[in-house]
Parts: C-alpha cells; structure tokens; sequence
C-alpha cells in the first residue's frame, strides 16, 4: 500500500524517491506483541525530532525511540543512508509526520510497512483542517508542517496512542493517559500563542521566513505568512520573488524577517538587501525552528520548548520589544 495516498493525497511521479532498497534485508518479518513485550521495550525509529518528541512522551517507559533526522536536518531533502534504512527495518516500530513532508523517505517506508508496524501522526488529522496549497504548490499534497497549529498536533498524539495501544496492548491505558495529559499541555500552549500573538499590532502581523512552512501557525493566531521559498525547500526562490517580498515589507512597514535553523541563510538576506534598496531597512529577527528542532537536552529540543521560542522570537522582534 502506498503510505502517501492512503491520506487521500496525490504523490506526483516527479517527487518519487530513490532509495537503496537493496539494503532492506530480505528476511525480516513481523514480529508479535509478545515477542516485544519480553525485551521490555518497544524499540521504535521516528523520522524527525517533532515526532520522535511526541513519541517519547506517549510512549514513556514504554518506548525506546530514536530521531533519523536531528538538529538542523531538513527533511524535505534527506536521504537514507543505507545504515539509516538497516535501522529503520530493525525497529520494532517507525513513526513518520507524514504528508509527504519526508518525501525522499516514500518508498523505504512502504517497504518497511510489509514488515514492522509503520504510522504516519497525521494521520489523525482530519483531512479538512489540512492547508490546500494554492497552484498545485506542492505537486497536490497538503501543506505538512500542520504541528505548527498545537491544536492540530494533539490529533498526533491520539495516533500515536493509537499505534502503540495496537502493538503493545498491555500498555494501552497507559499510552491513552499519556495521550491526554499532553493535549492538556496543547491546549496551555495554545493559549499562550494567542495571548503572545495579539500584542502585535494589525499592520506589523506579517511573518516573512525563508520557506513557506509557517502556514498552519498563521492561520491559527491571525498573521499573514510568506515565505521566500516554496511549501518543500527544493523549491528554489526566484529574483522575481525576492523583490515581490521587499516591495511587501516596505509597504507595510515590517520590522523583522526570519531565517529558519533547516534552511541557508542566504535566501533570506537577499531580502534584507532588496529592501534596504528601497529605503527600509529591516533587521533579521532570528533564527526560528521549523522543520527541525534545537539541541537534544535543551528546552528548543522539545516540541512544547521549539514552539514557546519561536512565538516568543516571532513576537518579540516584530512589536520591537520582549515577548511577556
């Protein structure tokens, strides 16, 4: 089955991966809830730092998880090695974000799926809370960075529940449990992110970043998002682009734009020049995380401490003061 079009999405043959599926061992099989619950731990891959956070949480006690991707890896360009592919089959359990946002990831996936339990967390997402991009942006796939709207994210964690109650069932209580007091830290955050975001005046709630990953968020709390690049970074951005973007910032006066921790910094300050050009000088307002995490061990290497800086990086340097 192909894990992409079970979401209902199209995967366009312009975006299928090339993988070294010769290094997926040929032998490998399912392996029972029995058989798992003897080593003590479920032994599970997740594809980035977002869903390997959120595993860790529901999972627990329960659950040894490990991130492929980690600090500053931009998922929408890795690649497998042919030790990450090794890894990937040897997992008890893998977890993905999905929406094709680990498009290059496709098809080592499905393989995966014929042999270890494979879910995609958006998979709880109701279809008609995801973003159409406009023009066929991303080859007819929804926008997949939804887990920049908290509320969104909380249907990940009811997936990830789900997906490990079915494989380990003796724990499902506790996985359900664990599911709930996380979306009650959702909903906490939820509401800081509104409180945050209403300080910014009407006219300055425009958010330029590097690459259009920022949809979900600006819908939720109310600002007009553009990025430089398309929905995936392998879109490259255009001269046409560029001045499009300083003609907007001048227009509206914008203090800020923001380079992401995945992304070269140079797409953006070409920006910052175009503008400067024009008679407006606007600063870079920070490094925000978008499509990875910070540091292991540091608040920014967690889901809840990625989004509590970003707002806090986004509010801050747009009202030109500190966020409260």
């Amino acid at each position: 089955m192909n894990l992409e079009l079970a979401r209902g999405t199209r995967i366009s043959s312009r975006m299928r991966p090339i993988v070294a599926l010769g290094a997926i061992p040929a032998m490998m099989h399912w392996r029972t809830a029995a058989a798992l619950a003897q080593d003590g731990q479920l032994q599970g891959i997740a594809t980035t730092g977002q869903v390997g956070d959120l595993i860790r949480i529901i999972g627990a006690d329960y659950v040894d998880i490990r991130a492929l991707m980690g600090p500053g890896v931009d998922p929408h360009l890795f690649r497998a090695s042919e030790q990450d592919v090794i890894d990937l089959i040897d997992s008890d359990i893998i977890f993905y974000s999905g929406l094709f946002l680990e498009g290059n990831l496709g098809e080592v996936l499905e393989q995966a799926e014929n042999r270890i339990p494979v879910t995609a967390v958006s998979a709880g997402v109701p279809e008609d809370e995801l973003i159409q991009p406009e023009d066929d942006a991303f080859y007819g796939n929804p926008d997949p960075h939804f887990w920049f709207d908290p509320t969104l994210w909380s249907f990940a964690a009811d997936e990830a529940a789900r997906a490990l109650s079915e494989i380990d069932g003796d724990h499902a209580d506790a996985y359900v449990a664990n599911a709930e007091s996380y979306k009650a830290q959702l909903i906490e955050l939820d509401e800081y992110a509104v409180a945050q975001f209403s300080r910014i005046p009407e006219q300055s709630r425009v958010l330029v970043t590097a690459h259009d990953a920022f949809g979900y968020l600006g819908r939720r709390y109310g600002l007009d998002v553009v990025g430089l690049q398309g929905i995936s970074t392998a879109t490259e951005a255009g001269v046409r682009d560029v001045q499009s973007i300083a003609d907007l910032l001048v227009a509206n006066e914008v203090r800020a734009i923001f380079v992401e921790t995945s992304v070269p910094e140079r797409t953006i300050e070409s920006v910052q020049v175009a503008a400067s050009d024009r008679g407006w000088e606007v600063a870079i307002g920070g490094s925000l995380y978008s499509d990875a995490m910070g540091d292991e061990g540091t608040d920014e290497g967690t889901y809840l401490g990625m989004m509590r800086y970003d707002i806090d990086t986004i509010v801050a340097s747009l009202i030109g003061g500190e966020a409260e």
